[in-house]
């Protein structure tokens, strides 16, 4: 059976608000980007009864065996999808786990894409946000990965031809749980990308918002929040916030160069620190 490769972008939250919240969720609207990093995944049909999925690669270690991947498939036998079809999924991580830059979801997302494209399953689209739903709020956003914005009632809206951006990401040496970070949410902020437009995505209006978990997260982790401070003075970026429930720091940067020697800075005093450049898509 043919190996196929696929490549799992890591996403960005350029901006966060939290807006409210559900039973058991918060209302979030999100200024979302793709990014060149990327996870490999290697996809094959097997003749088996059951599926076959492992990691490998930098950041392999302690996902748990309930993870994104796995869920996905769950969902898809337990409603009848794969008409008994069993893949063997091996995934090489590059993204870092509990850095707020959806690695596990966007990995889920990219391999039902896969799997609708090669017509290995057939369903609508009224289906695709239902499954992606079960596996996790963010799914959705790696279903064609484009620049978008996410509404507070879940409504996605995607844009393409959007500002382009080099990157310095920096994680330190410790991630952050989403629970834990969302659980110290006490106030709410007023919605204001509810008629998403293009130049909502710009560089002038990104400098108007912010990611309203970056508080609590510097509260609990002070290290984060050196971080920033850290970042903001390295070569001059036009801004840094922390992507999603952290721990990942993103300093944005029009120049490619401004970029590379921000990382070659930041590693001089920084050596055991996760570090990458990158470039949004």
């Amino acid at each position: 059976m043919k190996i196929h490769e696929v490549k799992s972008f890591a996403k960005i939250n350029l901006a966060l608000h939290v807006t409210g919240k559900l039973s058991n969720l918060h209302k979030i609207e999100s200024v979302v980007n793709f990014i060149e990093l990327h996870d490999k995944i290697f996809i094959k049909k097997i003749n088996s009864d059951k599926h076959n999925i492992s990691f490998i690669g930098n950041f392999s270690k302690n996902i748990k065996k309930d993870n994104t991947v796995s869920k996905l498939f769950k969902v898809l036998e337990e409603k009848k999808i794969l008409n008994n079809k069993k893949f063997q999924i091996k995934i090489k991580k590059n993204i870092p786990h509990e850095a707020g830059l959806g690695g596990g979801s966007m990995n889920a997302a990219t391999i039902l894409n896969f799997l609708i494209q090669k017509n290995f399953i057939k369903i609508n689209q009224k289906k695709i946000l239902q499954i992606s739903k079960l596996i996790g709020s963010d799914v959705i956003l790696g279903i064609n990965p484009k620049s978008a914005i996410l509404l507070s009632n879940g409504i996605v809206k995607k844009f393409s031809k959007t500002s382009r951006f080099n990157i310095l990401l920096i994680r330190p040496n410790f991630g952050c749980s989403t629970k834990k970070i969302y659980s110290g949410v006490k106030n709410f902020s007023k919605p204001i990308l509810n008629n998403p437009r293009k130049n909502m995505m710009n560089l002038k209006s990104l400098l108007k918002y912010k990611n309203d978990l970056e508080k609590i997260a510097f509260t609990k982790y002070p290290k984060l929040k050196m971080l920033k401070s850290f970042l903001e003075n390295l070569n001059q970026p036009l801004f840094v916030r922390m992507t999603g429930s952290g721990s990942v720091i993103v300093a944005y940067y029009q120049k490619k160069q401004d970029c590379k020697l921000a990382k070659v800075r930041f590693k001089r005093k920084f050596k055991n620190y996760w570090c990458n450049t990158s470039k949004t898509i």
